[in-house]
């Protein structure tokens, strides 16, 4: 802690010229002082055993110990500490794992002062805050998800057929089906998947590992 006037941060990235911008920009203000900095997660763990800080801002990619291990470690050692997920990286699944383990936010690097200097007061103050781009990617992963479960066995067969560059002739003989019912699967699944054409529906049936 440093005091009931400051806010005490520690910041953790393996690039130091990203910590030094953070921390020159984050010192001139009145509300923060930085307590420690570390370049890896096991460094952050000690750090944060050390300084008890408030508000950590925690990248999430970095060697020796990455940011979510360390995160799951400091909500042991340090659980008074509100841990930024602040990195590059916006995967859905990596998102759901640090807020998992305990990070109370999650921002990207492109975040500007003024957002970043107000997530760590709602952070300080047990309040989330989570990137705009984050939110919109976590929304269209379950609708994607919903999509998915959408479809009927025999379609998730069509697409597969459609995958591997079938024309709807083609998947009515492999299938023992009639043309327009085939023509119908097909519609179906660009319906459920709301794609427009067959090629947008064979890309999401690979972006999303549908077949194999």
């Amino acid at each position: 802690m440093a005091g009931a006037n400051k806010i005490a941060v520690v910041l953790v990235d393996d690039h130091e010229v990203v910590r030094k911008g953070l921390s020159a920009y984050l010192a001139v203000t009145n509300e923060i002082v930085i307590v420690g900095e570390a370049s890896n997660g096991a460094e952050a763990v000690e750090i944060c055993i050390e300084k008890q800080p408030d508000v950590i801002l925690m990248d999430l990619v970095m060697p020796i110990k990455t940011g979510i291990e360390a995160i799951r470690e400091i909500r042991v050692k340090a659980p008074k500490a509100k841990i930024i997920a602040l990195t590059s990286f916006q995967e859905p699944d990596m998102v759901k794992e640090a807020l998992r383990e305990g990070a109370i936010s999650y921002l990207l690097k492109n975040v500007s002062g003024e957002d970043l200097l107000s997530a760590i007061r709602s952070a300080y103050s047990g309040k989330p805050t989570i990137a705009p781009e984050v939110t919109l990617n976590l929304v269209m992963q379950e609708k994607q998800k919903e999509s998915i479960d959408a479809l009927t066995i025999r379609e998730k067969e069509v697409l597969s057929l459609m995958v591997e560059g079938m024309s709807n002739p083609e998947i009515a003989e492999k299938l023992f089906i009639s043309r327009s019912t085939a023509r119908a699967h097909v519609s179906n699944i660009l319906a459920k998947l709301d794609v427009t054409n067959r090629s947008e529906a064979v890309a999401f049936a690979l972006r999303n590992q549908l077949v194999k």
